[in-house]
């Protein structure tokens, strides 16, 4: 039995990650200080005498003995981390630098979740990890983009000068059940206003493309990224190379609602991502042949049965 602590542990991905890590068998310990995450979506696990869930910062030190971390915590919406750009910037390098001191410390293996922003408003399409991006570092999402490329420097240099065992995946879209409904995000914005038969908000034309990865897809990722070689550190990208226009994805949200919404379009967000598709082929070569497995419309449905419970 291992001890994993997962930083963010209450917010939508690292709760589903609890989920996971406790039904193979691990002892987990859940550090978030409910900014973005919510102890909903982790109450299921209070009575697993094996989770713990702890009311912390990551800005601040925080000591315990385990053998693998988990780095999650950050807001990761526009509307969640623009909220306190500052803010933002300390969890993602202060975050950084206590979680890898702890990892110094137990001699923990630690992973870095990282974030296609990396890549800003990508000149190459897809996305390899070799790109280094076209990041605009003093506009509005800069605070996000840039402490995530901070943090994938402190996981480097680390690495380098203290041996530290590192991983780092670049996360790109995922959504799925525990997506806070007020996040702001493509999926969410769409599902809440079609059930609610709203009108649907498109930004610009609706003609830039995402590539939608539902949540077990990326657990899986990152699973299979903490347990490989030591040697391999990454950067390695966890996303779904299946390409939607936002238009594609309306279209498909509407039609598996039932929903009566129209269409509505709005001025496109400075620094909004025309593109943005995963390069994965190294994600296929060193872990294990992994690549998604949830296609779009099976992940909305599921998705679309969670956020109709919340506003029953």
């Amino acid at each position: 039995m291992k001890r994993i602590l997962v930083t963010g542990g209450a917010g939508f991905i690292g709760s589903h990650l609890c989920d996971r890590l406790l039904a193979e068998g691990n002892d987990v310990i859940s550090l978030d200080n409910y900014f973005t995450g919510s102890k909903s979506n982790i109450v299921h696990l209070m009575s697993n005498k094996y989770f713990e869930a702890i009311r912390h910062d990551v800005t601040m030190p925080f000591f315990a003995e385990v053998d693998e971390i988990y780095n999650l915590a950050c807001p990761a919406s526009p509307i969640h981390y623009q909220y306190n750009g500052i803010k933002t910037i300390k969890t993602s390098v202060m975050g950084a630098i206590n979680m890898l001191g702890l990892a110094k410390r137990t001699n923990a293996k630690i992973l870095q979740a990282s974030t296609s922003e990396i890549y800003g408003d990508p000149q190459i399409h897809p996305q390899p990890e070799t790109y280094w991006g076209n990041v605009n570092t003093l506009g509005p999402r800069a605070c996000y983009d840039e402490g995530k490329r901070c943090a994938e420097t402190l996981f480097m240099n680390y690495n380098d000068q203290t041996n530290a065992r590192i991983k780092i995946i670049r996360i790109f879209n995922t959504y799925g059940p525990r997506m806070h409904p007020n996040d702001g995000r493509v999926v969410s914005n769409f599902i809440m206003q079609a059930l609610q038969n709203k009108d649907i908000t498109i930004y610009g034309e609706g003609n830039q493309t995402r590539s939608f990865q539902y949540v077990d897809d990326l657990i899986e990722g990152m699973i299979r990224m903490m347990n490989s070689l030591d040697q391999f550190i990454g950067p390695v990208n966890i996303g779904n190379p299946n390409e939607f226009t936002i238009l594609e994805l309306a279209s498909k949200v509407i039609e598996l609602t039932k929903s009566k919404s129209k269409l509505i379009f709005m001025p496109l967000p400075q620094d909004d991502p025309t593109q943005r598709q995963p390069d994965i082929t190294l994600a296929k070569k060193m872990l294990n042949g992994w690549e998604p497995k949830i296609q779009l419309e099976v992940g909305l449905l599921k998705t679309i049965d969670y956020f109709s419970k919340i506003l029953i």
